[in-house]
C-alpha cells in the first residue's frame, strides 16, 4: 500500500474508537437514534479513509504503469477499480 501508513492507522484507530463507543452505546441502551448518528459518522470517517486509500493508489500504482507503458498492467488496474467504484455505488 502506498498510502501514507501513519496517517491511514491514525484515521482506522479513531474509527474504531468510535465503533468501541457505540457498542458501549448499545450495550447501555442508548437512544436509538444516538446510535444511528454515532454510526454515521464512523461510516462517514471509513469512507474518507477508502478514499485517501484509493487516491494514493492512483497517484502511485497506477501512475507508475502509465510511466512505464505498461499497457497491460494499466488495464488491470483500471479494471480493479471500476470493481471498486461498482462496490461503492452499492
Amino acid at each position: 500500500m502506498k498510502a501514507d501508513h501513519k496517517n491511514i492507522l491514525n484515521r482506522l484507530n479513531r474509527a474504531r474508537g468510535q465503533l468501541d463507543g457505540i457498542i458501549k452505546m448499545v450495550e447501555s441502551d442508548k437512544y436509538c437514534l444516538d446510535v444511528s448518528t454515532q454510526l454515521l459518522a464512523v461510516i462517514a470517517a471509513l469512507n474518507s479513509t477508502n478514499k485517501e486509500i484509493l487516491s494514493a493508489h492512483l497517484k502511485t500504482c497506477v501512475s507508475e504503469s502509465l510511466e512505464k507503458g505498461d499497457e497491460i498492467n494499466v488495464n488491470e488496474k483500471i479494471n480493479e477499480i471500476e470493481k471498486i467504484i461498482m462496490k461503492l455505488g452499492k
